[in-house]
């Protein structure tokens, strides 16, 4: 029998089309679906439901986090004051020496993290396959099914090396016959097509400054072929467009659009500097925007026009980005700097409190194709449901829920629910022992780091 979980009396942000809100209001689980949503006080279901208590709380969608790289949680508090060039010359030394086990310890530090800053579906990025590293993708997905999260790993890739004017050391990259290869294995091993799944698979070269412009060309072919999503970075800092300026001739925009990078099925990360030609590409292509405000700050790289790609209907989402770039890796943060980055950028009318949620939930849910299945509180869609605790002292008195969820300090989860299953419980992650996770994070950084020298 379906299990059924009632969550009541609490405020509810449907974050549906029509913004629907309750000030007290339930919504009810059916396995994994949401089975009824309104105001006042739940249908009478019997003893055998499960009932959480939402008084004090706030329930929103999910939070959907669009971009990460996992396997830099063991990596934090490295190059703190450098540029992004500088940054990955720095590290990439570093990550030459990651392994399979070293990935599925980052990853169940930084999926645990996502889900206790209430994350429920997150996307990741790796593009590092040591060639004596084993599987690295395989571990990270094993962390995700663990710690219980909706997973879209994404299988990167590097094939020019800093010998053909590359970025990246070049033992860390791959021969672009073994990259599609790969591409194309990960697909058939670990893709799941279907409404409610909880793994999928996009291919994901890794930036123009580290890959060709064939395994750009051919990526996207079999992406194409294949059926699933396209996801790079994209003008991340002026150092990537005086690169592709020097390089291709073009912004980086404009050289991906050349090798039919655009489309419903593309995603960027940062997307910090475009013009508005590249904007408006964007919007009429339908390519989708991983907006990370907290990463892009901390590596001094600008601010993406935010308010600029909302208004020109670009699919927006968030994205906490890689934990060497985001120490945090709290996906709660992310509206609040979105928010306050674009008011910063654009005045205090360029962004309010709904959409910064709204670029957490359904935003990140169109970027990653799945608006029909998450990123609201919607009948028939996936009980992706975060449940927060706002009758804090750090909350009290903020009488508007989401203002005090968006601007107010991270509240503590009262519940989170990841496909109908209880992945958080009162602040703490339930799949997994953090404190076990926390001491395997640290003698994981400190192995690598010996290794590294």
């Amino acid at each position: 029998m379906e299990q059924v979980t009632v969550i009541a009396d609490c405020a509810v942000a449907t974050v549906d089309a029509q913004g629907t809100e309750y000030a007290r209001g339930y919504v009810v689980a059916r396995g994994n679906r949401i089975d009824a949503v309104g105001a006042g006080d739940p249908p009478d279901l019997g003893a055998d439901a499960r009932h959480v208590d939402g008084r004090g709380c706030l329930l929103t969608p999910g939070l959907v986090n669009t971009h990460q790289h996992l396997y830099q949680w063991i990596t934090r508090g490295l190059a703190t004051d450098h540029t992004l060039f500088e940054w990955l010359t720095t590290l990439y030394p570093v990550w030459a020496g990651i392994d399979e086990d070293g990935v599925r310890v980052a990853a169940t530090g930084a999926l645990a993290t996502l889900a206790r800053t209430g994350c429920t579906t997150t996307t990741d990025h790796h593009y590092v396959f040591p060639r004596d590293g084993g599987d690295p993708l395989a571990a990270e997905i094993a962390a995700a099914a663990q710690v219980g999260l909706r997973f879209h790993p994404c299988r990167g890739s590097m094939d020019l090396g800093a010998s053909a004017g590359g970025l990246p050391p070049d033992h860390l990259v791959e021969r672009l016959d073994d990259i599609l290869a790969a591409s194309a294995e990960a697909v058939a091993r670990w893709h799941d097509p279907s409404s409610d799944a909880m793994l999928r698979i996009a291919l994901a070269p890794c930036s123009p400054f580290s890959v060709t412009p064939d395994l750009l060309r051919e990526s996207a072919a079999l992406a194409r072929e294949l059926g699933v999503r396209l996801h790079t970075h994209l003008a991340e800092t002026i150092d990537e467009q005086d690169y592709c300026l020097a390089t291709f001739g073009c912004t980086p925009a404009r050289y991906l659009q050349r090798l039919d990078w655009f489309g419903p099925d593309v995603w960027y990360a940062h997307a910090v500097h475009l013009d508005d030609d590249a904007l408006a590409a964007l919007a009429e292509t339908g390519t989708g925007v991983a907006h990370c405000p907290t990463s892009n700050a901390r590596l001094g790289a600008g601010i993406a026009r935010v308010a600029d790609l909302v208004r020109a209907g670009v699919a927006v989402g968030l994205g906490v980005d890689g934990a060497a770039s985001n120490e945090a890796g709290s996906m709660i943060e992310e509206p609040r700097h979105a928010l306050l980055w674009a008011r910063n950028r654009g005045g205090p009318h360029a962004m309010t409190v709904r959409t910064a949620l709204e670029l957490a939930t359904m935003g990140g849910a169109r970027v990653l194709g799945r608006a029909a299945d998450i990123g609201s509180i919607e009948v028939g869609k996936l009980a992706d449901l975060a449940l927060w605790r706002l009758d804090t002292a750090a909350h009290a008195g903020i009488a508007d829920p989401v203002t005090a969820l968006v601007l107010g300090s991270p509240p503590p989860l009262a519940a989170l629910l990841v496909n109908g299953r209880e992945v958080v419980r009162d602040g703490e992650v339930r799949t997994v022992d953090t404190d076990v996770v926390a001491a395997e994070v640290a003698r994981a950084q400190a192995k690598l780091l010996a290794k590294a020298g």
